[in-house]
C-alpha cells in the first residue's frame, strides 16, 4: 500500500510482519508458504505469528493516537516470553540486546523493539489510521505526526470524505 521507504534497522522486520495482512484486499501473505518462509515462520508457528502481528498492529495504532483495532493480547505479554541476552562486541565494547535463538520470530521481534527503543525510533513506527488499511509505516515527518501510510491513497480518501461531509 505505502510508497514510503522501509523502516530503519530491525523495525523493518516488524513493519514487514504487520504488512503481511492487506485488510482492504482481504489477503494474508501468511496464508502462502512463500509468505511464511520470507519471515521464517513455520506452519506450527502460524497462529502465534498472527497473534503477534495483531498485537504489534494495536501498538502501532497507539503510536498514532488510535485505539486498538480489536481486542488483542498485550504486546508486552507476548514479548515477555522472548529470550534475549546482552551481546557485547569484543572489539569496541558496544552492547545490544539480541535474541537468544535467532530462529523464533518472537525473539527477533523483541530484539528489534529493544533496538528501536534504544535508538528512539520505536514510536515512529505507526499504523495507518484508515480503518480499511492499518498498514504499518515509518513516520519520517519532522514533527512525527504522520497519519496515513500514503497521502496519495489513504490520506486523499480521508480528506475527500471530510470535504464531502462539509456539504461542499
Amino acid at each position: 500500500m505505502s510508497e514510503r521507504s522501509a523502516a530503519p534497522g530491525g523495525l523493518a522486520l516488524v513493519e514487514s510482519l504487520v504488512n503481511t495482512l492487506d485488510i482492504e484486499a482481504g489477503t494474508d501473505a501468511l496464508d502462502t508458504p512463500e509468505g511464511r518462509a520470507r519471515l521464517g515462520i513455520t506452519e506450527d508457528g502460524l497462529a502465534g505469528a498472527r497473534e503477534l502481528r495483531e498485537s504489534l498492529r494495536a501498538a502501532l495504532l497507539a503510536h498514532a493516537g488510535h485505539p486498538p483495532h480489536r481486542p488483542v493480547t498485550p504486546l508486552g505479554t507476548l514479548l515477555a516470553g522472548a529470550p534475549l541476552y546482552v551481546a557485547v562486541d569484543g572489539h569496541d565494547g558496544s552492547a545490544r540486546l539480541a535474541p537468544a535463538d535467532a530462529g523464533p520470530l518472537l525473539s527477533r521481534v523483541a530484539a528489534a523493539v529493544a533496538e528501536a527503543l534504544v535508538a528512539g525510533t520505536w514510536t515512529r513506527l505507526k499504523a495507518c489510521e484508515a480503518d480499511t488499511c492499518h498498514w504499518a509505516y515509518y513516520d519520517r515527518s519532522p514533527a512525527g505526526r504522520g497519519r496515513w501510510c500514503s497521502m496519495q491513497v489513504c490520506g486523499a480518501r480521508a480528506k475527500m470524505r471530510r470535504y464531502r461531509a462539509k456539504g461542499a
